[in-house]
């Protein structure tokens, strides 16, 4: 009895907390916790709690998720792609008679030594990263060595091919796909993707996928939650061989949506190239024609030097949205010497204050929250364990909110290997308040459960957040971040004439 006592008291508190950041939300939580009480009748009885929150998001979302007025019709997605050859990191690193050790990062990978250390370091963080292999008989026995491990799996790999398949799982949807396609990639891939002849090559590119658990340990790295190292020897990705025959065949293709990726790929093959490459793709990005939005999907990179090349002077500013993780946002607004810049890493769930100021950073900073500017960034969706945020500069995209919602829906479904989101199988990790910003004048916001998008404004630029029902016991993380762009995109929709 004196449990119920605690929970009413502490309801009560909770409510005139939250009457102060929105005054009709009280009644709306009460409404919901009354036909929920029955469900979550407190006794002596050891039996776990109905997940009744989780259980209200994913209904809500079900009314949220809503398709837009216009839809795409035709997606050019280039021009990474591979096939990834996923295994336990751990057993694998064990197959390679490699001991646990210190864990330390390398932003390219020379030796089995150094990606033992590199795995530990982003092991023990629990952090997804990507790293070059520069010596190519070594990593070619270390593929071997991958293929052969047991429960190995081979999947479609690359981000431009992860979204395609999602995209391609649409049957209104025509995707051209552009990047090296070996065969076995080729027998892969959905049935309407389509691929040019000039992006089939004789061999397939390999990347191989470290998976580890949460809660997985080896010596004294544990890992706090699911995730997974990646490593490859690619040059054809590497540089973007592909990139001119994807624009070349978008006069011909006339797709309503561009979108990119791997320019993360050209880092590890040195500066001399990527500086030379990198023009050569700011040029080829450039011939798309106005009318057509572009988004670019960025990934895992270690060098601040070429991060702020992309930031500042090449590539964001020329494209319409960009989708990114927490690791990629941190050392965006490092090498850009943004807000929150002195930040090394992320304390557990990224704070979303801290968040949105660097979301809004870069949209006006290298974006076009200021109607005078050049720019033509106006929307970024960004993605964490526990939540999303869609930023999107005012008058330019419709639908944000099942937009938000769909990529938080797949993020859910897609970890656990399901279709639609098992409610029993997942967790509410996300913060249910926070602030619009980590520094006065600072707007305090909460979680509705039952209508799970949160918006606020700052200037020019909104904000929709929704919570992530996080999968307990994961199946695969890889992939995961380029469906939830991908579903994202599918349920978004350009408002403004000219972008």
């Amino acid at each position: 009895m004196w449990r119920k006592a605690v929970l009413v008291a502490l309801l009560a508190m909770g409510m005139g907390y939250l009457y102060h950041t929105d005054s009709e939300l009280p009644a709306r939580m009460l409404n919901y916790i009354s036909q929920s009480l029955p469900q979550m009748e407190l006794s002596d009885s050891s039996e776990p709690r109905p997940p009744a929150l989780e259980e209200a998001i994913a209904q809500a979302w079900q009314t949220l998720i809503t398709t837009p007025a216009r839809r795409w019709g035709r997606v050019a997605v280039g021009v990474n792609a591979c096939v990834d050859v996923v295994v336990s990191g751990v057993g694998l690193l064990q197959a390679l008679a490699l001991d646990p050790g210190p864990g330390r990062d390398h932003e390219v990978l020379h030796s089995k030594e150094d990606l033992k250390e590199a795995f530990i370091h982003y092991m023990g963080k629990g952090a997804a990263a990507e790293r070059f292999f520069s010596d190519k008989e070594v990593f070619q026995r270390i593929a071997r060595a991958a293929a052969e491990y047991p429960g190995a799996q081979l999947y479609v790999g690359g981000n431009a091919a992860l979204i395609g398949q999602k995209l391609a799982s649409n049957p209104h949807l025509v995707v051209l796909l552009c990047g090296p396609v070996g065969p076995k990639l080729h027998e892969m891939l959905d049935e309407q993707i389509v691929v040019p002849p000039e992006s089939l090559q004789e061999t397939d590119e390999f990347h191989l996928i470290l998976e580890y658990k949460s809660g997985e340990q080896w010596g004294s790295s544990k890992a706090p939650q699911a995730n997974r190292f990646i490593l490859s020897h690619d040059v054809s990705n590497g540089e973007m061989s592909t990139l001119e025959t994807f624009v070349a065949s978008l006069e011909e293709f006339q797709p309503d949506l561009v979108v990119l990726s791997g320019l993360h790929m050209m880092e590890g093959m040195g500066r001399d190239l990527w500086e030379e490459r990198l023009k050569e793709a700011v040029v080829a990005i450039s011939d798309v024609r106005n009318e057509v939005p572009i988004h670019l999907e960025l990934a895992s990179m270690t060098d601040r030097d070429y991060m702020n090349r992309i930031l500042q002077e090449q590539v964001i500013p020329i494209v319409n949205s960009i989708g990114l993780n927490e690791q990629e946002l941190l050392f965006l607004t490092q090498s850009g010497g943004g807000p929150h810049a002195d930040l090394t890493s992320w304390d557990g769930i990224p704070d979303v204050g801290r968040v949105s100021d660097i979301l809004l950073w870069i949209l006006e900073e290298h974006g076009r929250a200021d109607p005078e500017s050049e720019a033509d960034l106006t929307r970024i969706h960004f993605h964490t364990l526990a939540y999303h945020i869609l930023a999107t500069v005012e008058g330019h995209w419709g639908n944000q909110e099942a937009a938000v919602a769909s990529g938080a829906r797949v993020a859910s479904s897609q970890a656990c290997g399901l279709q639609t989101v098992d409610i029993n199988k997942v967790i509410l990790k996300a913060p249910l308040s926070f602030y619009s910003s980590f520094s006065e004048p600072r707007e305090s916001l909460a979680v509705d459960p039952t209508r799970p998008v949160t918006v606020w404004r700052r200037g020019n630029v909104s904000f929709h957040l929704t919570p992530v029902l996080v999968c307990k016991q994961p199946l695969r993380t890889v992939g995961l971040g380029d469906a939830i762009s991908a579903e994202g995109l599918l349920f978004s929709e350009v408002t403004h004439p000219s972008l």
